[in-house]
């Protein structure tokens, strides 16, 4: 019976790599202490009476929340609408050649985005202490409306216009980032074809930096949406002041607060919702890396940096 000796090719052949994984004990830990936690503020959450939850069920669809949560909607609607349209204007007169019309613009945009939006509030809201009677009309002409500043700017208008205002001065910086992303060949392009300005911007700019503008506008109005929370320093009835009406005859604060951070993020999430969709329909043909540039160059404006 014979045996066979192993090669000399064979004998120095390494033996096979055994791969073991990667132990992260670390990973383990952090998930633990993560969930313990969690556990922990829900059991808090879940069993605290002052929580309670039972007026929180009772007050959640109360006609009066209902309302208010209306008002916050129609707030946020007619605002970032009024806010889109000035911020295009805006925009377009940043970038004219004209230094009169750009600094304008320029100025405008520095004010409403260096005051805090809450004082701007205030300061529409008491404008009859600066103006007893509006007159609207020709400049150096005859006036068409004439009134009672209180009046005229009521509660509700001087909201939408504190908010329509700041919002503009946003939008204008978001606009123009999406202007400027569009490649100054197009624009040449279009001039070389006897295009106006105006028409090389409404017809070949705007609707190539629409995919640049769109994903930032969700997140302002989603800012607007919790921004309308401040008109309540003005005693107009929207979802927060409702709830403060509410809560200042029965003094149930918690419940009554849990119940407008409910609402707030129902409608948030909604928006959120409708964000990621825009983003994606309009983020198409873009890499990663393109899209972490325009938010960067989008938050580069939006700060101010």
């Amino acid at each position: 019976m014979s045996t066979t000796e192993p090669t000399e090719e064979q004998a120095e052949r390494p033996e096979d790599i055994k791969a073991v994984p990667v132990r992260h004990p670390g990973r383990w830990i952090a998930a633990a202490v993560v969930l313990l936690i969690a556990a922990s503020i829900v059991r808090s959450v879940i069993t605290d009476k002052h929580f309670g939850w039972h007026y929180v069920g009772q007050y959640l669809f109360d006609s009066r929340i209902l309302h208010g949560v209306l008002v916050t909607i129609e707030l946020t609607v007619a605002s970032m609408a009024i806010g889109i349209v000035l911020g295009i204007v805006l925009a377009v007169m940043r970038l004219s050649p004209n230094p009169i019309v750009s600094g304008a613009s320029w100025l405008y945009i520095w004010f409403f985005r260096g005051t805090p939006l809450l004082v701007q509030i205030l300061f529409w809201y008491n404008i009859a202490a600066l103006f007893p009677t509006i007159s609207l009309g020709i400049p150096f002409g005859p006036a068409i409306i004439h009134g009672h500043a209180n009046q005229v700017i009521t509660a509700f208008l001087a909201a939408l216009i504190a908010l329509s205002l700041n919002e503009g001065a946003y939008m204008a910086e978001i606009v123009r980032a999406g202007i400027i992303s569009v490649p100054e060949g197009q624009t040449e392009a279009a001039q070389s074809l006897g295009m106006s300005r105006l028409q090389t911007m409404r017809l070949i700019v705007l609707p190539q930096s629409m995919r640049v503008i769109l994903p930032p506008t969700g997140n302002e109005t989603i800012s607007m949406l919790k921004n309308t929370s401040l008109i309540s320093v003005t005693a107009y009835a929207e979802l927060l002041y409702s709830v403060q009406e509410i809560y200042d005859v029965n003094f149930q604060v918690i419940p009554l607060l849990i119940v407008a951070s409910i609402w707030y993020l129902v409608l948030t999430s909604i928006l959120y919702v409708g964000q990621h969709f825009i983003e994606r329909r309009y983020g198409r043909g873009f890499s990663r890396t393109e899209r972490g540039r325009m938010m960067e160059r989008w938050l580069s404006f939006r700060h101010g940096y």
